[in-house]
């Protein structure tokens, strides 16, 4: 075999080695846990392929934490690492762990009780308050650790003084977490503590208050139902709500175009009434921009649960009025007809005042049968008189804006002949030769045309022909 492939495959083997020794670092200790007495010192030396880095727990004080890094092995290819805890605590009870500072999940630990008559349990100095969540379909966790690994430990619950243990199924122990239940029902709410016996006497560790979470939310609304239009300069102010049952915690997020602006600001109000809690969300921009303008949406969780609203903002630079008809200003209906309206194109910001005239004087004020829906004019059961002029006036003060528009409104009227509604005796024969006048009299809207014709009498005794 050539000498330079034979040194490359050796070079190559000697690495495997060493990666395959040192995947994941290695401690100068056999055991998985290791017991100290308080006051003593902790030694751990660690070696590894890389950089290493500790993690211990966050009890320590700074000064009681030595680390000394160094090259290690006979070429120096190694790192080792020098971990010293001078004077230590029951409260630093937990996990040492030394990893790969470039690979943290390579990793390598050691659980070590540091031991005390007086403490038998451990604190947390993370934990204020000390309220434990309760969520649906999970176990849960009340971490009364101890400091040594042989202690005998009951659950108890405050209110009742009634005591737990262990039973290994539902109700698990282990020195290093605490107590797991691993399905708890509505008993295990409220303040419980754990306790242990020494010398006859009774320690206690301190008292954890289990709430059980409810992610209940029953109604999520926005201040405004519909669009929002505003002006350029404007301020905007919108609210969201939310509805939950009794114990529920929601977390609040808005979505919103200008969301990373500083100048707005975020309002969060809680107010709890007797069957519900009431959660508030104020949004509010002090000065529109262009920028702002877009979809605005409020997000309302808690636990799995999620609702939302939302509303689209359209801003406008200046204020206006535009008023058009939509098919001509001369329009038409017929007597009779139960309800008509009157409805021209009207786009207006801020929103205007309406006045409807019929021919110069207000509408409204000369017949009960004119109402106004919206910017339109309704009237109802349509009558003869109802033609005429209508004008619509569109004003807004404060901007001095104003701007009408007049519609000619037809009533066409079925034509009808005056004579038919007179009951009217039969003339009888007239002498052959005279003069005879016949009237006829009609009315309609537009003007009827008259047409006159004459069908002849039939012969005496002959039925009188059906007209087509």
């Amino acid at each position: 075999m050539d000498l330079a492939l034979f040194c490359l495959l050796c070079g190559l083997y000697s690495v495997l080695a060493i990666e395959g020794r040192y995947s994941a670092p290695v401690l100068d200790v056999k055991s998985q846990q290791l017991v100290l007495s308080s006051d003593q010192t902790l030694l751990l030396n660690c070696r590894g392929r890389w950089k290493l880095m500790w993690f211990h727990p966050p009890a320590l004080a700074a000064e009681q934490v030595k680390v000394v890094n160094s090259r290690c092995g006979r070429t120096k290819q190694h790192y080792c690492s020098l971990l010293t805890i001078s004077h230590a605590k029951a409260d630093n009870t937990g996990f040492y762990k030394c990893y790969y500072e470039h690979r943290p999940e390579r990793n390598t630990s050691v659980y070590t009780y540091i031991t005390d008559s007086h403490r038998p349990f451990v604190e947390h100095s993370g934990m204020s308050p000390n309220v434990l969540y309760k969520k649906e379909k999970e176990p849960l966790i009340i971490p009364c650790r101890v400091t040594h690994p042989n202690t005998t430990v009951t659950l108890t619950k405050f209110s009742s003084g009634q005591r737990v243990s262990p039973d290994q199924r539902n109700i698990l122990w282990d020195s290093t977490i605490g107590f797991t239940i691993r399905s708890p029902t509505f008993y295990y709410t409220g303040p419980f503590f754990c306790e242990t016996f020494r010398g006859g006497a009774a320690l206690k560790s301190r008292i954890y208050i289990v709430h059980r979470t409810v992610s209940n939310i029953l109604e999520v609304y926005l201040n405004s139902s519909g669009s929002v239009h505003a002006l350029r300069g404007d301020r905007l102010v919108l609210n969201c709500t939310a509805t939950g049952e009794l114990n529920t915690r929601v977390n609040i997020t808005w979505d919103y175009p200008g969301q990373n602006n500083s100048f707005h600001s975020i309002t969060k109000r809680i107010y709890r009434h007797r069957t519900h809690i009431l959660f508030y969300s104020i949004l509010t921009i002090p000065k529109l921009q262009h920028s702002d303008r877009g979809q605005y949406t409020c997000r309302v969780s808690s636990g799995d649960n999620l609702k939302q609203q939302g509303v689209p903002v359209t801003i406008y630079d200046h204020p206006f009025i535009r008023l058009k008809p939509r098919q001509g200003c001369i329009i038409e209906t017929e007597v009779g007809q139960k309800s008509y309206k009157i409805s021209p194109k009207l786009r207006a910001f801020p929103t205007p005042e309406v006045m409807w005239l019929k021919d110069g004087r207000i509408a409204a004020e000369q017949c009960s049968r004119y109402h106004l829906d919206g910017h339109s004019l309704v009237i109802r059961d349509v009558a003869e008189e109802d033609a005429g002029k209508y004008t619509i006036l569109v004003r807004n003060q404060e901007h001095g804006l104003c701007q009408n528009l007049t519609f000619t409104l037809l009533v066409k009227v079925k034509p009808e002949i005056g004579e038919k509604a007179v009951s009217l005796q039969d003339p009888g024969p007239v002498p052959k030769g005279s003069r005879q006048a016949l009237h006829c009299t009609s009315h309609g809207i537009p003007p009827p045309h008259i047409h006159w014709s004459w069908h002849p009498c039939p012969p005496k005794g002959l039925a009188a022909a059906p007209r087509a």
